[in-house]
């Protein structure tokens, strides 16, 4: 294959709201550039992007797949990701990669919360932003009306390059406002065209249309500004001249119309990406931290290698890849390359070119290009590889926080190795899905972006990794506290036919404030009991505290002073005291009001404004409570405190109130005290669950 220099290359995400048509859009550019013979379908199983079994079992995008065409003269390294917000970071890593961004917008639904999302990210990175309204072969489109949305929604230097001309079942002919032409392309979705001069009223249009990109361009270049004064317009070869430095500026936000699926407009845009889309020279420089920690840039012209690897994936017949840009330097075959965050030497084996699962062998990629290396021994997502003259390390993407929490519960014993090599495999190769064992509840809890994302992890973990499990609700981790004071004076006295156990703990104990765990003290006066045995009655209360006392929840903020006892001098010693401070503690804290605690969430929703009734109802009946309320970009953001027990799904229910356009975050709070009626239905379970348990395993 080819070597592309830096100023030939672009690197792109195409990104967008869940069924926009960006895997479709994707398939139309390979198929134009020749990269493929046919296109593939989505729904039929056959793209190029969505080749892993989950992709093609659910019929949508679910990673961030890398793709390559050439396209006069230029390599396009094009990454498709999903659209659906259970994987939003797939669509996060190909925007921290990628030069710019292509955001695809369905012609009948418009901008969705996705879009938004995207746009909100790739703006936060400081990357350029063009807009591709896809579908326009659909009923009952108005381009006017969408226009208007993307400028309400994205701003008024929303501009379209090309423009639909008989959108519709038979849309094939656009306007072309750059070259002012009418292209007709044909309808055998080869993605061929022919070129017209525009007449009539689509002269009319092109030529204001026409002005107004002149005036874009000029404002963006103070050189072409000085012109367009002295000249009032500009030359067709001084508006090319400066259509770079407009995208880059955002001086205008280019909008083209397409059906992906007719491969209708889709070679116009590849045109415009070629000439004038960002290349990795527009990011020429990248800050980074020495091996000290202190900052340092990464130039591109730089010699020393430095690579980052935006993602690690698991191919079932290849085995572990992991795909990496470029940042500097070169890289071939054999290099050895220092991972700078797990601090090993890593060889690289063969490097290729994606285009899904087809690989593509190459001998060298230089600084700004996009690749993938096998079986790395030890280099996860996240990590910089570069050369040992230069450690550095490339900053690390910052991933949204779980919303979905949901328990794995084994159907077969003995798989815990099994199942605890496959969670971390796929936490690597994935950074959005988290795990951890609860011991306090038994529990393995799994957390991800929505119930989809669960879903799918858990359908890749039982393929991988041959393990069988239900998902069920988590359990709530309760804690148990008191409200007033307790007060104990417990003897233990076991006497059978050998040596005897003794020993009295006498003990009060108080509530703490909140998140002040269990502070045990001893004052002990005179010589009642030998100090040695203090550290046996702690033991004895620790042991309590964890397996809980009112409904077996873990007890917090609780101050115990053991102050007195009695013992004997042959039949006392560690055990009996164990034993009595443990007893002693439950007397002590059944008699000072013991409650339950129920974890308290910060919840941020993300609505419109026609949803907001609904929303603040549904909080209302999750006994959730109202922070504030707050708009940006067209949303309403709700932010509340929510109990977790009532959280439960919630990111479902939401999608179901909203139509899909409703998207929340939650963080733990704090703890706070469970209503009364509710503590006792918790109680009340608990006890049942127990006394279950004994019945299986007496």
């Amino acid at each position: 294959m080819k070597t592309y220099q830096a100023a030939d290359i672009r690197n792109f995400a195409v990104v967008g709201h869940a069924t926009s048509g960006k895997t479709t859009l994707c398939e139309a550019m390979l198929a134009t550039a020749g990269e493929i013979g046919r296109m593939g379908a989505v729904n039929a199983g056959t793209s190029v992007s969505d080749y892993h079994p989950g992709e093609k079992l659910h019929q949508i995008s679910i990673h961030a797949t890398p793709l390559h065409l050439e396209w006069l003269g230029r390599k396009l390294n094009v990454i498709d990701t999903p659209g659906y917000m259970d994987f939003i970071s797939e669509a996060l890593v190909a925007l921290q990669v990628g030069d710019f961004a292509l955001v695809v917008v369905h012609a009948q639904h418009g901008p969705g919360l996705g879009t938004d999302t995207v746009w909100r990210y790739a703006t936060q990175y400081g990357i350029p932003k063009i807009l591709v309204v896809n579908g326009c072969d659909r009923e009952n489109i108005n381009p006017d009306t969408i226009l208007e949305s993307l400028r309400a929604r994205f701003g008024a230097r929303v501009f379209p390059l090309t423009w639909p001309i008989n959108p519709g079942a038979e849309f094939n002919q656009e306007l072309d406002v750059m070259r002012s032409e009418i292209v007709t392309y044909a309808t055998d979705g080869s993605g061929k065209y022919q070129e017209l001069p525009a007449e009539g009223k689509w002269k009319e249009r092109v030529g204001k249309w026409h002005r107004e990109l002149i005036e874009y361009t000029a404002e963006a270049d103070d050189s072409l500004m000085e012109k367009f004064f002295e000249k009032g317009s500009l030359t067709e070869e001084e508006l090319r001249a400066g259509e770079h430095t407009a995208l880059q500026k955002q001086a205008f936000i280019p909008v083209f119309f397409t059906s992906a699926e007719r491969n209708v407009g889709v070679a116009r845009l590849l045109d415009f990406i070629a000439k004038y889309g960002s290349s990795p020279i527009d990011r020429m420089k990248i800050g980074a931290l020495d091996v000290n920690g202190a900052p340092v840039d990464i130039a591109l012209t730089q010699g020393e290698p430095v690579l980052y690897v935006f993602k690690t994936t698991h191919e079932d017949q290849f085995g572990d890849l992991s795909l990496f840009r470029v940042y500097s330097g070169s890289v071939h075959m054999g290099m050895d390359v220092y991972n700078s965050d797990r601090k090993i030497t890593e060889r690289l084996g063969q490097i290729y070119s994606l285009n899904g699962k087809n690989r593509t062998a190459v001998d060298v990629l230089n600084a700004g290009d996009i690749g993938a290396a096998v079986k790395l021994r030890d280099t996860h997502t996240g990590n910089t590889l570069c050369s040992a003259k230069r450690i550095v390390a490339l900053p690390k993407m910052v991933f949204p926080k779980p919303n979905v929490h949901l328990a794995l519960k084994l159907k077969v014993k003995g798989e815990e190795d099994k199942l605890a090599a496959g969670l971390a495999a796929l936490h690597d190769e994935d950074p959005t899905f988290h795990y951890h064992v609860d011991a306090a509840l038994h529990q393995t809890v799994l957390s991800g972006q929505g119930e989809l994302h669960l879903q799918i992890v858990s359908e890749r973990l039982k393929r991988r990794y041959k393990v069988d499990f239900d998902l069920v609700a988590p359990r709530i981790p309760y804690r148990e506290t008191i409200r007033g004071r307790g007060e104990s004076k417990y003897r233990h006295k076991k006497q059978t036919g050998g040596a005897g156990q003794f020993a009295e703990v006498w003990m009060r104990i108080e509530p703490q404030s909140r998140n002040a765990g269990v502070e045990f003290c001893e004052n002990l006066t005179g010589q009642n009991v030998d100090r040695v045995f203090v550290p046996s009655v702690e033991k004895g209360v620790m042991s309590a505290c964890t397996e809980g006392i009112l409904a077996g929840y873990p007890v917090v903020d609780v101050k115990v002073d053991f102050y007195d006892g009695k013992m004997h001098p042959v039949d006392s010693k560690d055990i009996a005291f164990q034993i009595a401070g443990k007893e002693a503690f439950r007397e002590c804290f059944r008699a000072a009001r013991p409650c339950l605690l129920e974890p308290i969430f910060n919840i941020e929703v993300r609505i419109t404004e026609e949803h907001m009734g609904n929303v603040l109802g549904d909080l209302s009946s999750r006994r959730g409570r109202i922070q504030g309320m707050d708009s940006a970009d067209g949303y309403q953001i709700v932010k509340a405190q929510v109990p977790q027990r009532e959280l439960h799904l919630y990111a479902a229910s939401l999608r179901s109130l909203t139509g899909g356009r409703g998207y929340h975050t939650e963080e733990l709070s704090h703890y706070d005290h469970v209503p009364a009626e509710l503590e006792t239905k918790i109680v009340a379970e608990s006890k049942k669950a127990h006394d279950e348990e004994k019945e299986k395993h007496p």
